[in-house]
Order: structure tokens, then C-alpha cells, then sequence
């Protein structure tokens, strides 16, 4: 298992990437970072720290809404239950239920 530094770095990393996607896109999260609260975490249901996406006024929540939108409508429509891209969001999301990694 990965030491808390690690698990810091890693997600500090993670905010890094995140930032710097949004504000190409001109989206200013302010309070973004890594929640100090989860860094030492241990055990299977804390493997990596939370990242709080933190507060932001309500122009820059229509940005995200009008970015992640622009992008939903850039992929195309939603798959149909039962295809393979269905079926691993749906692992995905059974494995974050569970709180730990494969």
C-alpha cells in the first residue's frame, strides 16, 4: 500500500491536471485542492485522499455546466444498457460503491 506521501503527491497530481484542464477552458475553481482531512487514510476504503472541488460563484458554475455540456454533446449520445461502454461505467461506479481499487 502507498505511504500517506505518496498518496498526497498523487493526488495533488491529480488537482494539478484538473486545474490546469479547467482553466484552459477558463474555469476558475478557487478552492479546489486536496481535502487535508483524507490524507491519512488508511485501509481499503481511503486508498487515495479526497479532492474537494471547493466553492464557486454561480457564473462560474454555468461555465461548468456549459463546458461539461458542450463535452456530453461532443461524445454523442448515451450508449445503450448492455454495451460495453455501459458496462464498465457500471463497474466502475460498483468498485466506487465499494470504495477500493481492483
Amino acid at each position: 500500500m502507498a505511504s500517506s506521501l505518496e498518496r498526497l503527491r498523487a493526488a495533488q497530481q491529480v488537482v494539478d491536471q484538473l486545474k490546469a484542464e479547467l482553466d484552459a477552458l477558463d474555469v476558475i475553481l478557487p478552492s479546489m485542492g486536496v481535502d487535508p482531512m483524507t490524507i491519512g487514510g488508511s485501509g481499503p476504503s481511503s486508498p487515495y485522499p479526497l479532492i474537494e472541488l471547493g466553492r464557486c460563484n454561480m457564473d462560474t458554475a454555468r461555465q461548468l455546466v456549459a463546458v461539461l455540456s458542450g463535452a456530453r454533446a461532443a461524445v454523442g449520445p448515451a450508449e445503450e444498457p448492455g454495451t460495453s461502454g455501459e458496462v464498465l461505467r457500471a463497474r466502475v461506479r460498483a468498485v466506487n460503491r465499494e470504495g477500493r481499487l481492483p
